[in-house]
């Protein structure tokens, strides 16, 4: 696969998107909250993603060192990115692959990162 372009929403479509992605690059953490979210995760620079709506309606969630802000939607309460900073101080969004239209997880093949140990 390569670089796609991908519609996404949490689940009541208040906070809509488009993101330029490579699902070759998919990943599962197992750190405490992506284990519970169920999430599998895709990354690609902040520039890449563009609201289509609801950038008004997320809210904020930090835990652990605060690296990562996991927005959700103040509505139906899904998670459908993160943001934070790569290592080469890129701003970066990790998008949660549940939340992307068309995408079908079980035919991803996403390796695991290891964030519990971290």
């Amino acid at each position: 696969m390569s670089t796609q372009t991908y519609t996404g929403s949490c689940h009541c479509r208040a906070v809509a998107f488009t993101v330029d992605l490579d699902l070759d690059q998919a990943l599962r953490c197992n750190c405490s909250i992506c284990t519970k979210l169920g999430a599998v995760w895709a990354f690609a620079p902040k520039a890449r993603m563009t609201f289509t709506s609801g950038a008004d309606a997320l809210d904020d969630y930090q835990f652990g060192q605060k690296r990562l802000h996991h927005r959700f939607c103040r509505h139906c309460g899904i998670e459908s990115f993160a943001e934070g900073v790569a290592p080469d101080g890129t701003p970066t969004v990790g998008i949660n692959l549940r939340c992307l239209d068309g995408v079908e997880i079980e035919k991803l093949t996403p390796r695991l990162h290891d964030g519990r140990s971290l």
